[in-house]
């Protein structure tokens, strides 16, 4: 007679806690698909934005106000970060594509760049709307 012998350890690999360590890969990678989604819903914001625009001056009256206000400002703000991230996270994918920079330093060395050249390129955007 044979008796099965049961694993203890977890099914699937994002059983945060005890079972894996949380990587700076993994909040990248999350990042990049939330950044996607929030993309996803911007544009449909700013698709808004372009209707109120060719529906004359009462329709963007209407649009701008929010636009203008604190909170459209930080959806903007938000919105422009989130592009400028998902375009360097796409191109770190791309070298990826190709082979490159598949090892675990230059990983993580790449992640931290993305992140700050986000960060960078979001500020210098919005510099040059307001110097604009």
């Amino acid at each position: 007679m044979t008796t099965k012998t049961t694993d203890s350890r977890p099914l699937s690999p994002f059983m945060l806690g005890p079972y894996y360590r949380f990587q700076w890969t993994s909040v990248l990678s999350f990042g990049h698909r939330i950044t996607g989604i929030g993309l996803s819903l911007g544009t449909a914001l700013l698709a808004i934005w372009l209707i109120a625009l060719a529906g004359g001056a009462q329709w963007y009256a209407a649009v701008a106000t929010h636009v203008q206000a604190w909170y459209g400002q930080v959806l903007l703000f938000a919105w422009t970060w989130a592009l400028m991230y998902h375009l360097g996270n796409g191109i770190r994918h791309l070298f990826w594509d190709i082979g490159r920079g598949f090892e675990l330093k230059t990983a993580e060395r790449s992640g931290y760049f993305v992140v700050v050249a986000s960060l960078l390129l979001t500020a210098a955007a919005w510099a040059l709307a307001y110097l604009a």
